[in-house]
C-alpha cells in the first residue's frame, strides 16, 4: 500500500504562484511514477503532470505546459508541482497519484494511476 498527503492549496490572487507538495508514505519497494491531477467543479478530472520514479521523465498535459513544472525529492518522499501564473480558471481540487506498480503510465489518464490522495484546494479569485 502507499500513502499519499498533498498540502500547500490555498487562496491566491491571479498571477500569484504556488507549489503543491505530496508526500509519499508506506511501500517503498519500488519507485514509482507520480502523477498530479486536478478536478474543477462540475467537471471531470484531468491529468495535469506526471514524473518518473527516478525523476528523470515527466509529461505534460498541453494545458499545462508552460506554467506547471512537476518535480520530486526521492530522499524526502516528496513529489511537487508548482504553478506560476496562476488563473481563475486554475481553481480545483489537486490531487497526486501512483500506479500500482514501477511502469512509467502511457497516459495522464485517472484510470492508469492506483494510489490517490486526499487533494488540496486551490482557490484562485481576485
Amino acid at each position: 500500500q502507499l500513502q499519499l498527503v498533498e498540502s500547500g492549496g490555498g487562496f491566491v490572487q491571479p498571477g500569484e504562484s504556488l507549489q503543491l507538495s505530496c508526500a509519499i508514505s508506506g511501500d517503498s519497494s519500488v519507485a514509482r511514477a507520480i502523477g498530479w491531477f486536478r478536478q474543477a467543479p462540475g467537471k471531470e478530472r484531468e491529468g495535469v503532470a506526471c514524473i518518473s520514479g527516478s525523476g528523470a521523465s515527466s509529461t505534460y498535459a498541453d494545458s499545462a505546459k508552460g506554467r506547471f513544472t512537476i518535480s520530486r525529492d526521492s530522499a524526502r518522499n516528496m513529489a511537487f508541482l508548482q504553478i506560476i501564473s496562476l488563473k481563475p480558471e486554475d481553481t480545483a481540487v489537486y490531487y497526486c497519484a501512483a500506479p500500482y506498480g514501477s511502469w512509467y503510465p502511457q497516459s495522464l489518464k485517472p484510470s492508469e494511476f492506483d494510489f490517490w490522495g486526499q487533494g488540496t484546494q486551490v482557490t484562485v479569485a481576485s
